[in-house]
């Protein structure tokens, strides 16, 4: 059964808002379906919403025994509603941070498929109740502006080839309970992975905290979430005016960059994109470092006019103007 057209309706909104070309069987709309209900529901709306332009794949992490039968499962489903689907499979994750390789390995696999396939767009199926379950963790964990952002919903992607495409979440405004209707109403089948009732996950006891607490409003909580995601963007586009706007003639191999009177949280964007900068010119690997690593200490350092270093790159401050440049390897025994 298909989905009301109310709801596709709804589904299809969120494309016409964001993109000036709908999807076609030339650059079609790229799915990615787990088979839990949320997943099912974007295959369902998708389908109605864009017939014969939507492609599926699921990815197969080889952790658990059922998750092929799960993979026949929605392409079985995929047949039936005429869509192409793709199981996508990995090395298997293994060790500490298991979920979080597990992630990482999901959308390579997932952003190399929809690149191959040439489709410009690429659907995970994020709803409300997702993003605020993100939104406690991280809040829980301390994080700044960009981690308290959330899940986006646009956000653009590079596959391993080079290929630029975009991630989208068309699900951000839909809620959990909603979407297992859907897929009820459609008599669609649907897997619930157990990894969401597994106590040892932050995010099911977070998922807990909020079915036990009805103040905690996940709309609300998902809404500020979208407010910060809006903000954080602002303040990318106003640090990406002063990166061109602010730096200054220094070594090839390093960035100097007026700091003069420039907020905190300005200050620590230009810094940390001056950090990956001299990095990247100085094929610097190790150690490791992520655009949204702590750079507190550093940034303290420098307000008090001391030198630091971090992730291999020696930052000195001389008045308003920062030098940032490879740091010297260190001396044997120290």
């Amino acid at each position: 059964m298909t989905p009301e057209p109310p709801l596709v309706e709804r589904f299809a909104s969120f494309f016409d808002r964001r993109f000036e070309a709908k999807p076609d069987a030339a650059a079609p709309l790229a799915l990615a379906v787990s088979g839990g209900p949320d997943s099912m529901a974007m295959l369902a709306l998708a389908a109605a919403a864009f017939p014969g332009a939507v492609i599926a794949a699921t990815v197969d992490h080889g952790l658990r025994a059922s998750a092929s039968d799960e993979c026949a499962m929605v392409a079985e489903v995929c047949a039936g509603l005429g869509i192409a689907h793709a199981m996508l499979t990995g090395d298997t994750p293994a060790g500490a941070s298991l979920q979080a390789q597990a992630r990482a390995l999901r959308y390579r696999l997932l952003i190399d498929w929809a690149a191959g396939a040439r489709a410009p767009l690429l659907a995970t199926a994020h709803q409300t109740d997702d993003q605020a379950e993100t939104f406690l963790m991280r809040a829980a964990r301390g994080a700044g502006l960009s981690g308290l952002a959330g899940v986006r919903a646009v956000r653009g992607v590079t596959a391993s080839d080079g290929t630029a495409l975009t991630l989208v979440r068309p699900l951000l405004d839909w809620r959990r309970a909603e979407l297992r209707a859907i897929v009820r109403r459609a008599g669609l089948p649907f897997v619930d992975d157990p990894a969401n009732d597994d106590p040892r996950h932050d995010r099911t006891r977070f998922r807990q905290l909020l079915n036990e607490h009805e103040w905690l409003d996940a709309p609300r909580l998902a809404r500020a979430a979208g407010h910060l995601a809006e903000a954080d963007a602002e303040l990318r586009a106003i640090a990406d005016w002063l990166w061109t706007a602010r730096q200054r003639p220094g070594r090839a191999s390093g960035v100097r960059l007026d700091m003069a009177g420039l907020p905190r949280g300005v200050r620590r964007r230009l810094a940390q994109r001056a950090i990956g900068a001299v990095r990247e010119a100085a094929a610097t690997e190790q150690p490791d470092w992520s655009p949204e690593a702590n750079i507190e200490p550093l940034l303290d350092a420098l307000d008090r006019g001391k030198a630091a270093t971090q992730a291999g790159v020696l930052a000195r401050p001389t008045g308003d103007l920062w030098h940032f440049r490879a740091a010297p390897p260190r001396k044997a025994g120290h």
